[in-house]
């Protein structure tokens, strides 16, 4: 428990903070999920729409450092790919990009031998 007068106020500004943290976390989750679903259904205007809007909360939300702008322009290029793999004619819509032939599954060092062997 904060007992000065400057803790207890930074306990204050931590829970709106917070507040407002979760609050830009789960619009970008609701708006990648609104996304998702349009791709999953194979509505190509939609799903643009839907990924334009996603990528817009995605940067402000790297702006306002609630998240790393790293992490949102990893989850963009994700996004885009599937996307993509949507226009392309692909199965697309289901579910998150794995590893494929290129990327060897996400695997490096010695566990990569062990998967490939």
């Amino acid at each position: 428990m904060a007992h000065s007068l400057s803790a207890k106020k930074r306990v204050r500004q931590n829970e709106r903070r917070r507040a407002r943290n979760r609050q830009r976390k789960t619009l970008v989750r609701d708006q990648i999920k609104v996304f998702s679903s349009a791709l999953t259904a194979g509505d190509v205007k939609k799903s643009e729409e839907a990924l334009r809007q996603a990528v817009v909360l995605l940067d402000r939300t790297a702006a306002r450092n609630t998240i790393h702008k790293n992490t949102a322009a990893r989850k963009r290029s994700r996004l885009t790919l599937r996307l993509n793999a949507l226009k392309a004619g692909k199965t697309g819509g289901g579910g998150k990009t794995g590893g494929g032939a290129k990327t060897g599954g996400g695997k490096t060092g010695a566990g990569a031998k062990a998967a490939t062997a």
